[in-house]
């Protein structure tokens, strides 16, 4: 069985940390697909425009082994079966995703809400069928009964989540969104330490702050603040090639 890339998947989520775990309603972050060219997909684009979704069939392109059990991002505390989760870790690396179609321009499609990395290689393009692809009633197996975390932000942190996103770093508020509206206290899953009564989450060189009412799965987004300690600002080296842009953040808050 031989399989070729039609095309691959562009947007600003390069690292799987920053890949929403599902194709989700909330995620505005565009996408664009380009197709290859000389292959007919002009013709065979035709007519999809019509579609509001549609399905991306793709690879996993950051992994190359494949695990028989994982440990999902939500729910369940201990490993499951890969074959009862959407984990990358499969023998045969294909994921599948339901997105939101935009536009459609010759060779480009337009789309949002995906769960793609940048890059991603695409294999097959369907139309989303609500009277065959939706079964609202299904039953869902260990993820039955997974709570889900109400998370709110303070102004303060939304100021600085926008700064960011303004200054390129635009993937925050949805990482932080994923990473905390189930398990958020989970350090086997994310980089999460408790500071006193608070707690914080670690993206990339940045800090956020939580509270979290657990009793009531109320989590609020506090503040953001730099990750470099002292230490690293007496140091030359640019690892990540983000000091400046810590510098203004620091000098403007």
């Amino acid at each position: 069985m031989k399989m070729e890339p039609i095309g691959f998947y562009y947007s600003e989520a390069k690292a799987p940390y920053e890949a929403p775990r599902q194709p989700l309603e909330r995620i505005i972050t565009r996408g664009e697909i380009i197709l290859k060219s000389g292959q007919q997909f002009e013709q065979a684009l035709e007519n999809l425009e019509g579609f509001e979704r549609i399905w991306l069939i793709y690879q996993f392109h950051h992994n190359n082994h494949w695990k028989p059990k994982v440990l999902p991002p939500r729910g369940s505390p201990t490993k499951v079966g890969v074959f009862a989760t959407r984990a990358p870790y499969r023998p045969n690396p294909i994921g599948m995703s339901c997105v939101r179609l935009i536009k459609v321009k010759g060779l480009k499609l337009v789309v949002e809400g995906a769960d793609l990395l940048d890059q991603t290689p695409l294999l097959d393009i369907k139309p989303y069928l609500p009277y065959a692809d939706s079964f609202a009633d299904s039953k869902m197996g260990w993820l039955e009964g997974v709570e889900k975390n109400s998370v709110q932000f303070t102004s303060e942190a939304l100021e600085k989540i926008n700064f960011l996103s303004s200054a390129g770093l635009t993937q925050m508020k949805d990482f932080i969104l994923n990473q905390l509206e189930y398990d958020a206290l989970n350090a086997e899953k994310k980089r999460v330490s408790k500071v006193e009564s608070d707690y914080l989450l670690a993206y990339k060189t940045w800090r956020i702050k939580f509270s979290y009412n657990q009793e009531q799965k109320n989590i609020l987004v506090l503040d953001i603040t730099s990750g470099y300690s002292q230490k690293d600002w007496s140091e030359s080296a640019d690892s990540y090639g983000d000091k400046t842009l810590h510098q203004h953040f620091l000098s403007k808050y």
